[in-house]
């Protein structure tokens, strides 16, 4: 009987915070897909290609919104280089078909 009340003070807990999700989800003010907390499942940036010049130091190619970036990186930050209209390869862009 002394282990029991502690059990049933923690599964009604899990239940407290069950509901609570359920009607969140239900008013729409909590999204859950798996992918992370509200994250819409298109991607807004990723990294094209990664050029390393030494170790502290590197260029990164990146898409951000359809928009490519060159940017420098440094141990005292980053630089955005360029932000031009980039000639790709055909296998990069193949892959953003």
């Amino acid at each position: 009987m002394e282990t029991l009340q502690p059990v049933l003070a923690v599964v009604f807990v899990l239940g407290m915070l069950g509901g609570a999700l359920y009607w969140l989800r239900a008013k729409g003010l909590a999204r859950f897909n798996g992918k992370g907390i509200g994250r819409s499942g298109a991607r807004q940036m990723r990294v094209i290609e990664r050029l390393p010049l030494t170790p502290n130091h590197s260029l990164h190619l990146v898409m951000v919104g359809g928009q490519r970036l060159l940017v420098a990186i440094s141990p005292s930050g980053c630089t955005v280089v360029d932000a031009a209209a980039w000639q790709v390869s055909g296998q990069i862009a193949a892959e953003e078909r």
